[in-house]
């Protein structure tokens, strides 16, 4: 039996199946995926969003995206490890570009703090103003009992671990 490579990760299909409460946009936007994106469909938005045809955007798995069409995804960028393990990103539809977490672990905690891409993208600061979701923080605590931080926390630590995401992405726009 073939492995499909289009599956998420069980703790992230769990997260999407709880949903998100956008709260008239005082809360999540974001629209997940039940399914990673194909090659053919991260390379023709990756081609467009850069404006580079040269490049085909193998170094990101695709699984979800804010309100504009700005996507979010697991970037490739740890050789050799499991795509839990790799940086998750969020590449908007105006432009915007950040780490928001270190690793999958990590990302649960940022959606149970109540904190989506876009936002830890748009707001890294957003400290008071998030809210708990109970639903995702139980999931949380079931995948990654030992990696509760604050989203404030997981941002902070992403971006200090890659601090040249966004001039990378950059150098490669056109």
């Amino acid at each position: 039996m073939d492995h499909d490579v289009r599956a998420l990760p069980t703790p992230l299909s769990e997260a999407h199946e709880v949903g998100f409460d956008y709260r008239d946009g005082d809360g999540v936007d974001f629209e997940p995926y039940s399914h990673f994106l194909d090659s053919g469909e991260t390379a023709d938005w990756w081609r467009a969003w850069t404006g580079n045809a040269e490049l085909d955007g193998s170094e990101f798995r695709v699984f979800g995206q804010d309100g504009t069409g700005g996507l979010a995804a697991f970037w490739l960028v740890r050789q050799g490890e499991p795509i839990e393990e790799q940086p998750v990103v969020f590449l908007g539809s105006e432009g915007e570009t950040g780490v928001v977490a270190q690793n999958l672990r990590a990302y649960l905690w940022l959606l149970a703090d109540g904190v989506g891409p876009w936002e830890a993208t748009a707001y890294p600061d957003r400290g008071p103003e998030t809210r708990t979701d109970a639903r995702l923080a139980e999931i949380a605590r079931r995948w990654a009992p030992s990696d509760h931080r604050s989203a404030q926390e997981i941002i902070a630590a992403a971006r200090d671990e890659f601090p040249g995401f966004e001039e990378l992405i950059g150098s490669l726009c056109r």
